[in-house]
């Protein structure tokens, strides 16, 4: 009984499917593997995005702060002038480690302000610096 197929040629078209086969699911897992991190680095990009988000609108609550404050605060320019100027390298930061650096400054700077402003029972009572003081605080977390 002859099909008409020699045992040699079913055995070299089974060879053929096996490796396409093996070639097809290596090349859906490159497929997977590409976009899964594609999908990683955007959502690392949108964390940065968002922390870069938070970090602006901290530097633009620091100077209503520090206006708010200095009437009450005069001895303390100095801190002030901290805050500020910390405020500043931290905008202008070219990198991402220098920014982080300049960050660290302006957070040290940031609790001796609000270290300093326990000193100051009025202070403490204006509802202008406290919803500054707790806006900063949230945007803080």
């Amino acid at each position: 009984m002859d099909s008409g197929v020699s045992e040699g040629e079913n055995t070299a078209s089974m060879s053929t499917w096996i490796v396409i086969g093996i070639i097809v699911i290596v090349a859906l897992y490159l497929i997977f593997t590409y976009n899964s991190l594609v999908r990683m680095r955007n959502a690392v990009e949108n964390a940065w995005r968002q922390i870069d988000v938070q970090l602006k609108r901290r530097h633009d609550l620091i100077p209503n702060l520090v206006e708010a404050v200095k009437g009450y605060m005069q001895f303390e320019r100095e801190t002030l002038g901290q805050v500020i100027e910390a405020r500043n390298r931290a905008i202008a930061a070219p990198s991402q480690q220098t920014r982080v650096r300049a960050e660290n400054e302006l957070t040290a700077g940031l609790g001796r302000l609000l270290a300093l402003m326990e000193n100051y029972p009025q202070l403490k009572a204006d509802g202008n610096v406290l919803r500054l003081q707790e806006e900063l605080t949230t945007t803080e977390n």
